[in-house]
């Protein structure tokens, strides 16, 4: 499936918050009086910014620093009044605010740095270039933001950047390809498609050993508006290249219009054929996840289904919860199943969680049991940490069992810290180093990742 390039960004956070998210127990805690006593404080507070903010509309308003910007109720403003802010800065002053990232929680950091380096972009992309140089590791997450920014508005300099400058993108090259839509070329070779697809694919002809994703990307650009055009531009291509184009392909007309979509890969060579139908059918699972489910069974190329079968399943439960681990039970494919159930049980588990707790347990196959049971521990912030330290019991993988039942370890630390700290002392699966790193609140994965340039 194609990721956006703040991918790498976005799953930090998430693993974070997955790991340290707060579980309930059984009464209040401190935490929750605390906010219930504060809400109408809170409440009236915004009520009063938002009538001052009424009342002035007729004067002055620009704001003179983005911390003000941040100290504004709602978020949807707070975009609103970075983008005004960064479109009014004069070429000089991008790199100013950019020092300033390093101050701000991550969370803003991340919304402020891709508004900020996408204007610059657009402003003076070279300076904004150059100012990611000084980033550190953090300037490979910038990187691609800057690089969209340009190709957005003048790809042809911006791919004659990228071609003149390889080595400044090789972190990203290694971070993304294939499917992922990370590398450099992917990103240029997308937004040049939007202008001017034939001079985009000419380009990305010739990018030798990265050519086959930028091609790709731009056919997918295409399918998005014309499918047939797509698929005669992916025609063109080198045997080699063109199996991950009919799939994009696939899946953009499988959203459009599943029957062309179908018949059209129904004409491809065998050997394309197979995944090219899976793609049309996770099209189809977007607006008909049930009448997809039914075409998966179809499928005679066990591998394609199993690509397609997540992406069916998730959309399903997102319409159906039960229906689709009915659907589940009757797919004779256990890898495709256990690959599911990170993409279907936090659905079923926010649902009802009795009955995905149920389907842990009776699970005979250990390996779909490990999966099932890791998926509902990780999405599960509401459960009793002891009944989840229970359902961590049930894994049969060492490191995935360790894995689990640090994450509800590092949860019950922000409950109940002295029943946390006994527990994790007197835990045989959780590690050494991770017990230290636990009760001393640190991060389970370890490095201060809050960090943005190198020191």
């Amino acid at each position: 499936m194609k990721t956006n390039y703040l991918i790498p960004g976005v799953a930090l956070a998430i693993g974070l918050g997955i790991g340290f998210g707060v579980g309930k127990k059984g009464g209040a805690s401190s935490a929750e009086s605390v906010v219930d006593g504060l809400e109408m404080r809170t409440r009236s507070s915004m009520d009063r910014a938002s009538s001052e903010r009424s009342s002035s509309s007729g004067r002055d308003s620009k704001v003179r620093s983005v911390e003000e910007i941040y100290r504004k109720p709602g978020q949807s403003n707070r975009v609103q009044a970075l983008l005004d802010y960064y479109a009014n800065l004069s070429p000089d002053e991008f790199s100013l605010e950019a020092e300033k990232l390093d101050n701000m929680p991550f969370n803003e950091r991340i919304l402020a740095s891709v508004l900020l380096f996408g204007k610059w972009a657009e402003v003076d992309p070279t300076a904004a270039m150059a100012f990611t140089d000084t980033m550190g590791m953090a300037g490979a997450f910038a990187r691609p933001t800057v690089l969209q920014g340009w190709a957005s508005t003048d790809p042809v300099n911006a791919a004659k950047y990228y071609t003149d400058n390889p080595g400044q993108f090789a972190m990203m090259n290694m971070m993304g390809g294939g499917r992922g839509g990370q590398d450099p070329g992917s990103i240029i070779a997308s937004e040049w498609a939007k202008q001017d697809p034939k001079a985009a694919m000419e380009w990305a002809a010739a990018l030798g050993t990265k050519s086959g994703e930028a091609m790709t990307s731009v056919v997918s650009e295409v399918a998005k508006t014309d499918p047939k055009k797509a698929a005669e531009m992916a025609g063109a291509m080198d045997e080699k290249s063109r199996g991950d184009a009919y799939e994009a392909i696939a899946k953009q007309w499988g959203t459009q219009n599943f029957s062309e979509a179908l018949a059209w890969a129904n004409s491809l060579p065998e050997d394309q054929r197979g995944l090219a139908l899976a793609s049309a059918i996770e099209g189809l699972a977007q607006s008909s996840p049930e009448l997809a489910a039914q075409e998966i069974g179809k499928l005679s190329d066990k591998d394609a289904q199993r690509n397609a079968i997540p992406t069916v399943a998730k959309n399903y439960a997102r319409q159906d919860v039960q229906g689709s681990m009915d659907w589940l039970k009757s797919i004779d494919n256990e890898q495709a199943v256990r690959d599911t159930m990170r993409e279907v049980m936090p659905i079923w588990t926010a649902s009802d969680s009795t009955a995905a707790l149920a389907f842990v347990k009776s699970q005979s196959s250990p390996d779909l049991k490990d999966s099932a049971a890791q998926s509902y521990i990780f999405s599960n912030s509401t459960a009793n940490p002891a009944d989840l330290i229970e359902v961590a019991s049930l894994i049969t993988d060492e490191r995935d069992q360790s894995r689990a039942t640090s994450v509800v370890a590092a949860r019950w630390m922000q409950t109940d810290k002295a029943a946390a700290t006994d527990f994790i002392n007197s835990n045989s699966s959780i590690s050494p180093e991770m017990k230290q790193r636990l009760i001393s609140g640190q991060s389970m994965w370890g490095g201060d990742r809050g960090r943005g340039r190198g020191r």
